[in-house]
């Protein structure tokens, strides 16, 4: 990474996002939450990748989109460049959202099959109001479209006109239209063939460095959050469990959880991968409507005394910029 890396741009703190459950019936009452997000709570830098890793249904993607305001919070306060936009009436949002835009995660649900595509990659040019003719908008689109690999020609082309890939650089694009200081790519390469997550993910670093972006890094895999992040989350079931610069957290990982999450990870080298240890977790994490009381890791923790069924720990600094959320470290 070569971008100069800043002042906090993001701070998210104390983070909740709730999902009533209720029950059937002529009048349905409510019977329990998914505690989907937890009391989460993590600072961005400007011009930095901010990694945010945990298995399917830790709350990664909630998170993304809770800060984004795709969902509104149930507790918490989420700020970006000094303004609080959990607080934000509609009017004042909407004037935030332009230096705010996701990448999703399905390059073939996230787009309009009845628009074409350089109507998607405008829509955000003229809901804020970016272009003041017709010749200018096009322009504009058509250099999006060279800015992330594909010709200004396929303007008029529709949705179901491009391969995977290509839909997921339009993805891009359209993030990249009004100009945003941050993007949340929600698992942004997870639906693409390998090959082609390379270029995706080379794409996302030049423009990095060409718009000085800021990026939340959402994903499963753990090869790929490395390449691209400069500081890494790790979160299980709807709480952070650690924090780290990514040479910190694969070098010396301190939580069991995020132990266990890099002893997966397969190794290129056949005589190392034979002789490191894997570290297999027992049962399945438990229901986010029915949490564990304390450490909400002891159920399936290898390390687990008595106090972590106990005590609930908070993130604490064990290290230079490294955060833990674990009694035994």
């Amino acid at each position: 990474m070569t971008t100069e890396i800043g002042e906090t741009l993001l701070d998210v703190d104390g983070l909740k996002q709730y999902f009533p459950v209720m029950s059937k019936g002529i009048i349905p009452r409510h019977v329990a939450d998914i505690k989907a997000v937890d009391d989460v709570s993590f600072t961005v830098r400007r011009g930095e990748t901010f990694g945010l890793v945990g298995e399917s249904g830790c709350g990664k993607t909630t998170t993304g989109r809770a800060v984004m305001r795709l969902y509104e919070p149930t507790a918490g306060t989420v700020t970006l460049d000094g303004v609080n936009i959990s607080a934000l009436d509609n009017k004042g949002m909407r004037e935030m959202r332009r230096r705010m835009a996701m990448i999703f995660q399905d390059p073939y649900g996230s787009l309009d099959p009845r628009m074409k595509c350089g109507d998607i990659i405008g829509e955000p040019l003229v809901v804020h109001g970016l272009t003041n003719s017709r010749t200018e908008y096009r322009d504009q689109v058509q250099e999006l479209l060279r800015v992330v690999g594909l010709s200004p020609y396929m303007y008029d082309r529709f949705p179901h006109e491009f391969s995977g890939g290509q839909r997921q650089r339009i993805g891009v694009a359209r993030a990249l239209a009004s100009r945003p200081d941050l993007i949340v790519a929600d698992e942004p390469v997870s639906a693409l063939d390998v090959s082609i997550q390379a270029q995706i993910i080379n794409l996302l670093e030049e423009l990095q460095e060409e718009f000085d972006l800021t990026y939340i890094f959402v994903a499963h895999d753990l090869s790929v959050v490395r390449h691209m992040s400069d500081r890494i989350a790790v979160m299980y079931l709807g709480r952070i469990v650690e924090i780290a610069t990514k040479a910190d957290l694969y070098e010396n990982p301190m939580h069991p959880y995020t132990k266990a999450l890099l002893s997966a990870v397969p190794i290129p080298d056949p005589v190392v991968e034979r002789e490191r240890e894997r570290i297999v977790l027992l049962g399945e994490v438990p229901s986010a409507m029915r949490i564990p009381g304390a450490c909400r890791f002891h159920t399936r923790c290898p390390i687990a005394i008595d106090v972590c069924r106990e005590d609930d720990l908070g993130l604490e600094e064990k290290g230079p910029d490294h955060w833990v959320a674990c009694h035994r470290v």
